[in-house]
């Protein structure tokens, strides 16, 4: 059992050792990738696939911890079918990521933090028989009869982890909506985002 312990904390000093980085560092990040979203509460609702754009700055706190921020053009919402009718909901927002950075092994994190976002657009496509139209949301369900107000702030949980390899990037992350779409329902976004970057220091 002792020996156990022993092999156990070697090869956790090991990959600590290996995942330190240098304290006070500074680089950015330009990033691109795909957004796969959804909208909770809504049975009828699939994924929409769509991209994300943006970067983020990051500094290196310590050894193994690092805090990053970011300014990321991502677009949510999702799509559907009823009745026949094709339909997608375009929420696109400008995020603001703000996390803390944990590397537990040489070029591997993990990370968790808030992401604030701001709504920049709202709209609902409907396609039927090769007609297409395109309603704002609030407009969609006045329509409807629905006096709906829609949430212009959104906020959410990032938690995720990254792989850095000769300076390129790979990022994927969970975003866990708080903050309902829109006054009249308990619906949030839920976005597993996919991205690719590459870090410059600073």
């Amino acid at each position: 059992m002792r020996r156990i312990i022993l092999s156990t904390l070697v090869l956790f000093t090991t990959l600590a050792t290996n995942a330190q980085r240098q304290v006070g560092t500074t680089s950015i990040q330009p990033k691109v990738g795909l957004n796969i979203a959804t909208i909770t509460k809504d049975n009828d609702a699939d994924p929409r696939l769509a991209p994300v754009i943006g970067a983020e700055f990051e500094h290196q706190v310590t050894d193994m911890v690092s805090l990053s921020a970011g300014l990321l053009y991502s677009m949510q919402g999702a799509k559907g079918n009823i009745g026949g009718v094709d339909g997608t909901v375009k929420l696109d927002y400008i995020n603001i990521p703000i996390l803390a950075n944990v590397y537990i092994a040489k070029g591997f994190a993990v990370k968790l933090g808030v992401q604030p976002g701001f709504m920049i657009n709202d709209k609902v496509k409907v396609s039927r028989n090769g007609v297409t139209a395109e309603v704002g949301l609030e407009n969609a369900f006045r329509q409807s009869g629905i006096d709906a107000k829609i949430k212009k702030l959104d906020v959410s949980i990032p938690v995720g982890a990254s792989y850095e390899f000769s300076n390129f990037v790979v990022d994927a992350r969970y975003n866990w909506g708080l903050t309902k779409i829109i006054d009249q329902s308990t619906s949030k976004n839920s976005v597993f985002q996919l991205t690719l970057g590459y870090k410059f220091g600073l």
